[in-house]
């Protein structure tokens, strides 16, 4: 069940999302957030540097696994404005990351991308569990469904009137 913190970071997720869009990288932010609730680390997407690998999803496993205990990892949650792709998904679960929240399915990504005639995802879409199946994943959150589409809109078809106020979080 998503809570109001799971929302209040769901959100900063869509505001680093919309940031990476800023930057003309594909829009995705993820936090890490440890056992007592503080935000130890925040990531945008970063692929226009030509490193595809540059998920925030992944730079926060990464990062968790040089500066967490395993037990600490075990007991943090990963917010993310969308569902960890198959390779993110295997990095949280070669680390042991805990709780992962997101706002918007790969599911949905997939179809939208398809219903605007967008090239697809190069890698399977995969729920979280099939790559990891000990996985606790929770989403999508229907509040932020439509501000995180209205980005990947903005990214994929470059619409006038998809900035900022539209589908505001």
């Amino acid at each position: 069940m998503t809570t109001e913190t799971d929302l209040r970071h769901l959100r900063r997720c869509v505001e680093l999302a919309a940031e990476a869009l800023d930057a003309r990288d594909d829009p995705f932010g993820s936090l890490l957030v440890g056992p007592e609730g503080t935000v130890l680390k925040e990531e945008r997407n970063r692929i226009s540097s030509g490193d595809h690998t540059r998920h925030p999803e992944f730079a926060l496993a990464r990062w968790a696994a040089d500066h967490l205990s395993s037990d600490e990892r075990a007991r943090s949650t990963v917010y993310t404005s969308g569902e960890h792709c198959p390779m993110c998904a295997a990095a949280h679960g070669w680390v042991g990351l805990g709780r992962i929240v997101y706002a918007a399915s790969s599911a949905q990504l997939s179809g939208w991308l398809a219903d605007w005639g967008a090239t697809p995802a190069p890698v399977a879409t995969l729920p979280i569990t099939d790559v990891v199946p000990g996985a606790v994943a929770e989403g999508p959150a229907p509040e932020l469904v439509d501000p995180v589409r209205a980005l990947h809109r903005r990214r994929h078809l470059g619409r006038v009137g998809d900035g900022p106020g539209d589908g505001e979080v």
